[in-house]
């Protein structure tokens, strides 16, 4: 049994982690850590605990990494940084769920994040959480970057044609589509219930601040530096999900068939990932409130592109149930412990 505490626990990620750990056999759930919501139930906040006696709790974080033996931080991007050598120094095992560390160059963080990075000596330390790729690192880490969704959903769909060399790098476009969850709990204009009913629209094309992510992760797959994507985020009119559907051209002629099989090959080992076949394709309600991520093909021999499908719930394997996942992996359960 292992002691773990959720810094950031009312957020929408938060309150996922809390629901899993709460149910992980291995797991004792410390403290909900929020300085918002301090001595408040966490009924008051989400109805459905109303008959919990929990309350989210403010203390020093020294004295959270001393009682836990991990620690998630579901902060916002830019928070975790300035308080992670605190818990680190304490050889607690940190899971981050922001953009903070999933970057080994806080240069690239600082050009894409627009601000300073304050934890630079920690990101020599830092391993990138995508257990379908880095799962022997990650079994040592004691500071692990859990990735961002849409960086999730679109490394995932990529990888195995970048590590066979089978795409001209340059062609990549990512059009991604994610529900509302993604853009986190505090209201914008652009959140609010008239703009986003009966509403599909796209956000921070060309600039978005996961283009770094997904573009770093692709270059070391497929071991060259010269993988640059366009990538276009939209916003649907639900709660959860992300669908990613993804094009490239093809190098050199291969079949439809001929690339399942890579894939099912690729990802033998991983038990999150599902390779969806015999005319059906991904989508997001087949892997709403699971850690699933559901992989589809469909080659365009008149045009020479492969067009790859994508589909995660972005608050679980897009955040909290890959960051359950990696903690499984660190501490020797089960990868799918809690999380099926």
């Amino acid at each position: 049994m292992i002691r773990a505490s959720v810094i950031g626990s009312s957020g929408y990620a938060g309150i996922e982690l809390f629901r899993i750990l709460k149910n992980h056999p291995e797991v004792k759930l410390v403290n909900l850590v929020s300085k918002t919501f301090q001595g408040k139930k966490i009924g008051e906040l989400y109805p459905k605990y109303r008959d919990l006696d929990i309350e989210f709790v403010w203390k020093d974080y020294r004295d959270v990494a001393k009682e836990s033996d991990v620690v998630f931080t579901a902060t916002p991007h830019k928070v975790a940084m300035e308080f992670a050598k605190e818990l680190y120094d304490e050889g607690v095992v940190l899971i981050d769920l922001s953009a903070d560390f999933r970057f080994e160059d806080w240069k690239i963080f600082e050009k894409w994040y627009k601000v300073e990075h304050k934890s630079k000596e920690l990101l020599r330390n830092t391993v990138y959480g995508l257990p379908e790729l880095y799962k022997e690192k990650i079994e040592k880490a004691n500071l692990i970057g859990n990735p961002g969704c849409y960086p999730t959903a679109s490394i995932l769909g990529l990888a195995p044609l970048l590590k066979h060399n089978l795409i001209d790098v340059e062609s990549i476009v990512i059009d991604a589509k994610s529900g509302t969850t993604g853009a986190g709990k505090k209201l914008t204009e652009t959140l609010h219930f008239p703009e986003r009913n009966e509403n599909f629209s796209p956000y921070s094309p060309v600039m978005h601040r996961h283009i770094p992510e997904i573009e770093k992760e692709l270059c070391k797959i497929g071991s060259r530096d010269d993988v640059y994507i366009t990538f276009t985020p939209h916003l649907l009119p639900m709660d959860r999900g992300i669908l990613a559907s993804i094009y490239t051209k093809l190098k050199d002629k291969i079949s439809q068939k001929e690339l399942y099989k890579l894939y099912r090959e690729f990802y033998k080992d991983a038990y999150f990932i599902r390779i969806v076949e015999k005319n059906l394709l991904p989508d997001t309600k087949s892997v709403a409130n699971t850690n699933f991520c559901d992989i589809g093909l469909r080659v365009d021999n008149r045009t020479g592109r492969v067009i790859v499908f994508s589909a995660i719930d972005n608050l679980i394997k897009g955040a909290s149930g890959q960051a359950v996942q990696n903690m499984n992996i660190r501490f020797g359960f089960s990868e799918e412990i809690g999380l099926i």
